[in-house]
């Protein structure tokens, strides 16, 4: 048998699911109650919702990338 080696290490590994944390973070923050055709709600244009949540998903996007072009360390 060869030896197969993975394409990334264990701290790429670590980054991508500490990325794919922030960007399930940034969508729960994004989420919340909506408006209807009988009442406003204006917690949609929270800064919470409009800053906030894409500002976190942004990071995690950046991080994704980082995480996938990091070369791990050998030995």
């Amino acid at each position: 048998m060869e030896n197969s080696q993975f394409p990334f290490g264990k701290s790429n590994y670590i980054l991508i699911a500490i990325s794919v944390a922030l960007i399930i973070l940034g969508f729960i923050l994004m989420s919340g109650p909506g408006s209807t055709d009988h009442a406003f709600e204006p917690d949609i244009f929270s800064a919470r919702r409009i800053i906030v949540a894409p500002f976190v998903c942004f990071i995690g996007f950046v991080m994704m990338i980082f995480s996938i072009m990091h070369k791990p360390k050998t030995k």
